[in-house]
C-alpha cells in the first residue's frame, strides 16, 4: 500500500472515519439530543467532501492493484451520491422529527451507506464491487426498519434484507463462475478473456448471474418485486434517499461492470440490458395507473 493507494481513497476514509468517530461519542453524550447537529455536521461534510472529489483531479492508473479505479466517470458518481445523500439527510429532518423516529444513528447510518456506494462507482474488481455492495445494504436494512413500532416498516425491512441476500448470492456465484473461467477478477482480465470472440458458456453464465443480481437493485423489471412494499414501509425520508443515491450507484455500477469487465461481449448483452429496460419502462408506467399510494 502506498500514499498514492491512499489518495484514492481518502474520500471514503474521512466519511467512515467520521461516521465511526461520531457513534463511539454517542456512548458519551445524550445522543437523541443531539440528532438535529449529527444531521447537519453529517450533511456538511458530505457536500464537503463532493467539493473535493468534484474538484481534484483524477489520479492515472489503479489503486490496490487494481481493485479500486479512480477515473471521472468515478468521480462523477461519488459526487451525486454525496450531493444526494446530504440533500435527503437535510429535506427529511422536519418529517423524521414529527413521526420520531429523528434518532441520531439515521445520518450516521446514510453516510456508512454512502461509503459503501463511492466504493461501487469506483470499484475495478469483483470482490471491491461485492464489499460495497455489501456495506451499501447492510446500513440501508437497517434505516428500510428503522420504524420499529410499525408493521409495515418491519416488512420492508425484512423483505429488502431477504430478497437482497438472494441477490447478493447470485452476484457472488456469478463472480465465481466469471474467476473460474477468467482466472481473475479483475475487471481489465475479464475483459481480456471476453475480448476478440472467446467468451466461453462459463463466463457468459457467470455475466448473466452478476447482471441479475446488480439488476434486482437498479429494481428492472422483472427483480422489481421488492421496491413497492419496501418504498411503502419505509419512511419517506428513507424512501425518497433509496430512489435517489443508491439507484445511481447501481447505474454506475451496472456501467463499469458492463463495459469495463464485459465490454468485450457486447454483442452478447446489449438486447437484454435494452430489454430489461423497456420492459422496467412499460411496466413501471402501466403499473403506477392502479396505484393508491404515492410511495409505490
Amino acid at each position: 500500500m502506498t500514499s498514492f493507494d491512499l489518495q484514492a481513497i481518502l474520500p471514503e476514509m474521512l466519511l467512515a472515519v467520521y461516521a465511526m468517530l461520531a457513534l463511539i461519542a454517542a456512548v458519551y453524550t445524550g445522543k437523541d439530543k443531539l440528532t438535529p447537529l449529527v444531521t447537519w455536521v453529517t450533511a456538511a461534510v458530505m457536500v464537503a467532501l463532493a467539493v473535493l472529489v468534484g474538484s481534484a483531479a483524477p489520479l492515472s492508473g489503479g489503486a490496490f492493484g487494481g481493485l479500486i479505479t479512480d477515473d471521472a466517470f468515478a468521480r462523477f458518481g461519488q459526487v451525486g451520491v454525496l450531493i444526494a445523500g446530504a440533500a435527503v439527510l437535510l429535506a427529511g429532518q422536519d418529517t423524521l422529527k414529527r413521526r420520531g423516529l429523528d434518532r441520531f444513528e439515521y445520518p450516521l447510518l446514510i453516510a456508512l451507506a454512502t461509503v459503501g456506494m463511492m466504493v461501487m462507482v469506483s470499484a475495478g474488481d469483483l470482490m471491491t464491487l461485492y464489499m460495497g455492495l455489501e456495506l451499501q445494504s447492510l446500513s440501508l436494512y437497517v434505516v428500510a426498519a428503522m420504524n420499529r413500532d410499525s408493521v409495515k416498516s418491519t416488512e420492508a425491512g425484512m423483505k429488502y434484507f431477504i430478497l437482497g441476500a438472494l441477490s447478493s448470492g447470485l452476484m457472488l456465484y456469478g463472480s465465481s463462475l466469471a474467476y473460474g473461467y477468467a482466472g481473475t477478477t479483475r475487471f481489465d482480465g475479464i475483459l481480456a478473456a471476453a475480448t476478440d470472440g472467446h467468451l466461453s458458456m462459463g463466463l457468459l453464465f457467470g455475466l448473466t448471474f452478476v447482471a441479475a443480481g446488480m439488476a434486482f437493485k437498479v429494481s428492472a423489471v422483472p427483480f422489481h418485486m421488492w421496491t413497492p412494499d419496501v418504498y411503502e414501509g419505509a419512511p419517506t425520508p428513507v424512501t425518497a434517499f433509496f430512489a435517489t443515491a443508491p439507484k445511481l450507484a447501481a447505474m454506475g455500477l451496472f456501467a463499469r461492470v458492463m463495459f469495463d469487465a464485459f465490454g468485450g461481449a457486447v454483442a452478447d448483452w446489449s438486447q437484454i440490458v435494452a430489454l430489461l429496460a423497456l420492459l422496467s419502462m412499460f411496466l413501471g408506467a402501466v403499473a403506477a395507473i392502479g396505484q393508491t399510494n404515492i410511495k409505490r
